[in-house]
């Protein structure tokens, strides 16, 4: 993955970073030759911009609002040159770069050309794309190769510094998004997404590997006591989910298989996290947690390996019976409001607004609730064993 740092250390004739070293480590997609507007036509989240102050379509006070527009539409870095160098950046473009924290690049008119600054990130690309790809044909086969010998293991254990007489386990990051009217540029986002969560898990402490595999993200990392590694990736999905330019429309959730030592063994804690993909969204998760595991299924992995499937089914029809011919026969949402109650921490005024319904409303569904079930709600015994019928059910059809 290629950022703005990496083009500052490659140090080109008549380039100088003109600001601090802030938002260096943003990612760069491609490079894109600011011309006219609408900039959105032709940009891409993550472009890094090269403009020229020509005196013509640019004098420094346009060029400083094509800056903040070219910010706004989420390019990583801006380089500018002037045309024979008649004036230097004026400081108050450098202090508004600074505060945007956009890295801001000067360009000698008589130094590097847009040409030598286009093909030198240009190669950067290829040559980061093709370190991804051995990567990620190590970490291919590890997890889904046939023979999984030792010389093999000891010459991934040597390449990337990992010790396999440690546990380590699988982790698969699944993307969930939203999209808009342009797939275009919902497909760049997604991509520049997909940078950008490269880079991050990359400058993890604990330098997981990691790949791109079909339309999921894959890694292996060692499994630690302390947990450090699921935490520090906990803080990496959530921060950057919310980023402006992602909040609302990409999210990850991270699902993990058990740890273990046999190397040989990794594929099938990829096979235990895949499972848990289609059950991520049903398993209670109050916290909106980011990082889920296998053992998030709790006394559930039980029962769906003990043989009683049919008896534990049909208890959970017959505690649910009621609820589920009223919402039928009436069109309610019974069920999903005992449900949101509790992931919402029996927080009325969350639960009414997760469920887009007035506190009224929310009240007037519990009381029929407690009507048609003949139970107190406060009974906290009777709740969590309906919350387990509901779960039970949704997790055994998923099966």
């Amino acid at each position: 993955m290629v950022t703005c740092r990496d083009i500052w250390n490659l140090s080109l004739d008549g380039v100088e970073l003109v600001t601090s070293e802030k938002g260096l480590g943003r990612a760069v997609s491609w490079t894109y030759m600011v011309q006219t507007r609408p900039y959105e036509d032709h940009m891409n989240q993550g472009n890094f911009a090269l403009l020229v102050v020509d005196y013509v379509r640019f004098d420094f006070k346009e060029a400083l609002r094509t800056m903040e527009e070219l910010d706004n539409l989420g390019i990583s870095g801006l380089a500018v040159s002037v045309v024979d160098d008649r004036e230097p950046i004026p400081q108050y473009m450098i202090d508004r770069a600074e505060e945007l924290e956009l890295p801001l690049f000067y360009v000698r008119w008589e130094g590097a050309s847009f040409v030598d600054i286009d093909q030198s990130i240009g190669n950067l690309i290829v040559e980061s794309g093709v370190q991804n790809k051995r990567t990620g044909d190590y970490l291919y086969n590890l997890l889904f190769g046939y023979a999984i010998n030792d010389k093999y293991v000891e010459k991934i254990s040597h390449q990337f510094g990992m010790d396999f007489s440690r546990p380590y386990r699988v982790g698969i990051i699944v993307v969930d998004r939203k999209y808009g009217v342009n797939l275009e540029q919902d497909e760049h986002t997604y991509e520049h997404y997909a940078n950008c969560l490269n880079r991050e898990v990359k400058n993890m402490k604990g330098s997981p590997m990691f790949m791109r595999f079909l339309n999921k993200f894959v890694l292996l990392f060692e499994a630690r006591e302390d947990k450090e590694i699921e935490r520090e990736l906990e803080i990496v999905l959530r921060h950057l989910d919310e980023r402006p330019q992602f909040q609302g429309i990409i999210r990850s959730t991270c699902i993990l298989g058990a740890a273990y030592k046999d190397p040989s063994l990794f594929g099938q804690s990829y096979q235990e996290a895949k499972r848990l993909i289609p059950k991520k969204d049903i398993l209670p998760n109050p916290k909106n947690k980011k990082v889920l595991s296998a053992s998030s299924m709790g006394i559930y992995k039980y029962m769906f390996n003990s043989g009683n499937q049919a008896e534990i089914l049909d208890y959970c029809n017959e505690r649910l019976r009621k609820l589920e011919e009223y919402d039928h026969a009436n069109g309610t949402f019974l069920q999903e409001t005992l449900l949101a109650y509790y992931m919402n921490g029996f927080n009325s005024g969350k639960t009414a607004e997760a469920l887009y319904i007035h506190r009224n409303s929310l009240q007037y569904r519990m009381n029929k609730i407690v009507e048609l079930l003949g139970i107190e709600l406060d009974d906290s015994m009777e709740y969590l064993d309906l919350i387990n019928c509901i779960l039970v059910k949704r997790l055994m059809f998923l099966s």
